[in-house]
């Protein structure tokens, strides 16, 4: 790839990498080490086809990407992972605690539905796609992908149901 077209997609990869890996951890149901391994492994497949891509809809891509491969690797039954003797330093923040425990109660009750039911859920409810492109990156019937985000969404409504809305 030339100079020029390497610069357009770092900044499109700067730009889009929070969304980008928000999703991911969506649809991997909360890992943040999948979830970053699904973007790059994404991003990298976007990097062979950018300059065709560029122009059109480079993000449109890599959300196909990162559906399907999130898709196929829920029914991975290994990932390769080896223990570590020291685990990495951690940068301290603020109190967030009730935002983060909410996000992983989400997260953890998405990671409890099917890998199609959970694409079908976060690109129906979370990215706000229409049906129709639900389907398409499903690889699916409209109806199939129907069926898969009401599924996702009655399951869910079943596992957050003790849910009590925070005073503020």
């Amino acid at each position: 790839m030339e100079q020029a077209g390497a610069g357009e997609f770092d900044e499109f990869v700067t730009a889009r990498w929070p969304v980008l890996l928000h999703l991911a951890r969506l649809l991997v149901g909360g890992d943040r080490h999948r979830a970053e391994d699904l973007v790059q492994d994404s991003l990298v497949r976007l990097w062979f086809v950018w300059p065709k891509i560029a122009e059109e809809a480079p993000e449109a891509y890599v959300r196909k990407v990162m559906v399907r491969a999130a898709a196929r690797s829920g029914r991975r039954l290994w990932w390769g992972e080896r223990p570590v003797e020291r685990l990495p330093d951690v940068a301290g923040a603020g109190d967030v605690s009730a935002d983060v425990a909410e996000r992983s109660r989400l997260e953890a009750a998405l990671a409890r539905l099917t890998p199609r039911q959970r694409v079908a859920v976060v690109l129906r409810y979370y990215q706000d796609l229409p049906e129709r492109q639900v389907a398409e990156a499903l690889g699916c019937p409209l109806g199939t992908a129907r069926s898969h985000a009401a599924r996702g969404v009655a399951r869910l409504r079943l596992l957050l149901a003790d849910v009590v809305e925070p005073v503020r």
